[in-house]
């Protein structure tokens, strides 16, 4: 196993099933039954592959590994891959996802099948190759290349307002990216190098990190979202067709999370420190604003991209805790709403298909057809809530373990979240699925198909068993966590003194 490269296999996968799709006959019935078989069976032998790299992964060693490197561009940027603790979780996140988006896409699109599918397949690639890269200039390629199938998924199978929300999506990111890039070109000039194996052990003098940090942040604040630059994600929830809202919400909006824990805390760990105040504030005002919003929304894609926005505050407040609850918090939150985020847009996508309409009220009463698909999308509403026994509880309250630790001010305005959450996931709960069958167009809908019970039950399993459980996430990602924490702490005890183990205030 040591020397094969799993890693750039598990990365082009989907590459080559890009090129399978690329000669089969697509004009006929059968050839657009053997795309969308091609697609699900690449997806899940992808899958396949990314469980045997978790079967050979080392739990109990914090470094990178399955590492590979081959000389690219110059002496000082490299091809070169190798995962932790914390990248392998997002790794089989992203691969478990990808078969329910093409199961899901099986009924709802008709044209253009083959190059909807095609798009999949690329960003399969290019999210997985972000995870998995050790050199900053193959980060930057990854991360920014994404844009490109999502702007097309959006763009040409997306909503009436496709084409505005796409060009928001695009230009909303890339411009952040912009200085991310600008970034690398200065790290690279200072230190001779883009790797980031080297970059996390080299000492940047405090002045420098500070400019860094902002530009680092600057795309990745755009990408989880944070507000007040949030404002893209629910346009580009709402056009995108289920498959793709799925997939933004639950991988793209990951990869900026995971950019926060390898760069801004790994390589700029003393600007960190010093930005964490404006990190929570910019959280706690997310946390709330989103919630809210929330609230009055009418369209039930919006409600869900608003609830997305609360729980990826949370996110970041963990992350900037510099605490080993704090950030196995924010990791388990960002799996647990992979997990219950992707389930709840199904979840939509599932009405959608048959009413053709996302209006909360069009729909009550559902309980009395749809008895199954009830329970299913109760089940996802108690994981966004955050109900004990659900995976959201757990990574909710490690992070709030964390942040009352460190402030109890930030901590009570983060609970606020909680409660708010509560009232709009119940809300909506309460309009779509209980009340009277008085609406004419519901009184013959079918409940749940044998594939819609394929896609949502193990979504239903893991988020119980998740909540129940959380033991093996957590015993894949402690080591690594562990390290990034010591070498954090180092670097804070060098220029604040006072700075302990498990905190930064």
């Amino acid at each position: 196993m040591s020397t094969l490269p799993i890693l750039s296999i598990i990365i082009f996968l989907p590459f080559l099933g890009v090129l399978l799709l690329s000669i089969i006959n697509s004009s006929s019935e059968n050839g657009q039954r053997n795309l969308r078989q091609t697609a699900l069976w690449v997806t899940c032998l992808n899958f396949i592959v990314s469980i045997i790299l978790l079967i050979n992964f080392d739990k109990s060693n914090p470094d990178f590994q399955f590492v590979e490197k081959y000389y690219w561009l110059s002496s000082g940027i490299s091809y070169h891959l190798g995962i932790d603790g914390i990248s392998i979780l997002l790794i089989i996140l992203t691969t478990f996802l990808m078969p329910f988006c093409i199961l899901a896409s099986f009924e709802s699109i008709k044209t253009s099948l083959k190059e909807y599918l095609i798009a999949f397949l690329i960003l399969e690639t290019l999210m997985i190759g972000v995870f998995c890269s050790l050199d900053l200039v193959l980060f930057y390629l990854f991360f920014e290349g994404g844009l490109i199938p999502m702007f097309l998924i959006i763009g040409i199978w997306g909503g009436e307002r496709r084409v505005y929300s796409t060009f928001k999506f695009f230009l909303y990111t890339l411009a952040g990216s912009v200085l991310m890039l600008l970034a690398i070109i200065a790290i690279y000039m200072k230190t001779g190098t883009t790797d980031i194996t080297y970059l996390l052990n080299y000492d940047l003098e405090p002045s420098l990190q500070y400019i860094f940090w902002l530009a680092f942040f600057a795309s990745f604040a755009v990408k989880i979202p944070m507000w007040p630059v949030h404002t893209w994600l629910p346009d580009a929830h709402v056009e995108a067709p289920t498959a793709g809202s799925v997939i933004l919400a639950g991988v793209l909006l990951k990869m900026a999370g995971y950019g926060f824990i390898r760069f801004s805390l790994g390589m700029f760990p003393i600007a960190s420190s010093y930005f964490a105040p404006f990190i929570f504030t910019l959280s706690i005002i997310a946390i709330i604003y989103a919630s809210l919003v929330a609230l009055v929304q009418k369209d039930m894609k919006k409600l869900i991209a608003y609830s997305s926005v609360a729980h990826m505050g949370f996110v970041t407040l963990g992350i900037f805790t510099f605490s080993l609850q704090g950030i196995e918090g924010a990791m388990i939150q960002m799996i647990s709403h992979g997990i219950v985020s992707a389930a709840l847009f199904l979840c939509v996508g599932v009405v959608y298909d048959r009413i053709h309409t996302r209006e909360i009220d069009r729909y009550g009463g559902l309980v009395n057809r749809m008895p199954i698909y009830a329970f299913a999308f109760m089940v996802f509403i108690m994981g966004s809530i955050g109900l004990p026994g659900t995976s959201g509880f757990v990574g909710e309250f490690l992070v709030l373990m964390s942040l009352f630790s460190i402030n109890t001010y930030f901590a009570v305005f983060a609970t606020t979240g909680v409660v708010l959450a509560a009232a709009y996931s119940l809300w909506l709960y309460r309009k779509v699925i209980f009340g009277s069958l008085i609406k004419d167009d519901l009184q013959d809908i079918m409940d749940l198909t044998y594939r819609e019970m394929i896609i949502l039950f193990p979504l239903v399993f893991l988020t119980i068993f998740f909540g129940f459980y959380p033991q093996p996430l957590i015993d894949i990602m402690e080591p690594s966590t562990t390290q990034l924490i010591s070498n954090i702490a180092d670097d804070l005890t060098l220029v604040m003194p006072s700075t302990i183990e498990r905190g930064v205030y």
